[in-house]
């Protein structure tokens, strides 16, 4: 589990790419102090475990459908990406849980200054606009951000100096590719309240009270 507030960049030094896998080898450009082997680390918002790992360094395997569904496979030696360790037990949640599953990609329609900040729109699938609500929590590419304007397929999110800083949102432009991440506790509840939206349908099907019923008798 992640809160999406990125701790640092890191740079990717190699990717052996092997069929539709691939194993990354990633230098962080800060301290990573006491890494463990098979600890998780989220990569562009791509929770990967740690298989080896030395002074600032890991390598991580990614499988077929990690990329398949995330933009990992976009990444190149050279490539810089967005860091962050699994939150420990105890720690300040300051953005929002986070599970490092990418639910889809969104891609970047517009950037536009608001002061200091940036303001940047991305177009994601239509199957996902109902987990994005106004005031709600995104994570893209493994950054909390809160949503300030959305539709149906699309929404808007207010970049600050700092986060410009600290990741790479600095670099995108319209057409990138981003790994965006619904929030969690949305998904969670539709499932929790499925059983009984289910019974509720299946009732107003079979009352015999229509629109037709209420006119004739006068209502």
């Amino acid at each position: 589990m992640f809160t999406g507030l990125v701790q640092g960049t890191g740079a990717i030094e190699g990717a052996e790419n092997r069929g539709a896998e691939t194993r990354f080898r990633i230098r962080a450009n800060y301290a990573l102090d006491a890494i463990e082997l098979g600890e998780s680390i989220a990569v562009n918002g791509v929770c990967l475990t740690v298989e080896t790992f030395g002074d600032r360094w890991f390598t991580a395997y990614a499988s077929r459908e990690t990329m398949d569904v995330t933009n990992l496979g976009e990444l190149r030696t050279g490539s810089i990406c967005n860091l962050e360790r699994a939150l420990a037990m105890g720690d300040r949640l300051g953005g929002h849980l986070v599970s490092g599953h990418v639910d889809c990609i969104a891609e970047v329609a517009e950037v536009r200054p608001a002061g200091e900040s940036n303001i940047y729109r991305l177009t994601f699938p239509v199957s996902e606009g109902r987990y994005v609500i106004k005031k709600g929590s995104i994570a893209l590419d493994g950054i909390s951000l809160t949503v300030n304007a959305c539709g149906p397929d699309w929404l808007e999110v207010n970049i600050i100096p700092e986060t410009q800083k600290a990741t790479t949102i600095v670099r995108w432009s319209p057409g990138r590719r981003v790994n965006m991440e619904t929030d969690i506790i949305g998904k969670y509840v539709e499932r929790m309240v499925a059983p009984w939206v289910a019974q509720d349908e299946s009732a107003a099907k079979k009352t015999s009270i229509t629109e037709d019923f209420l006119r004739k008798h006068g209502f």
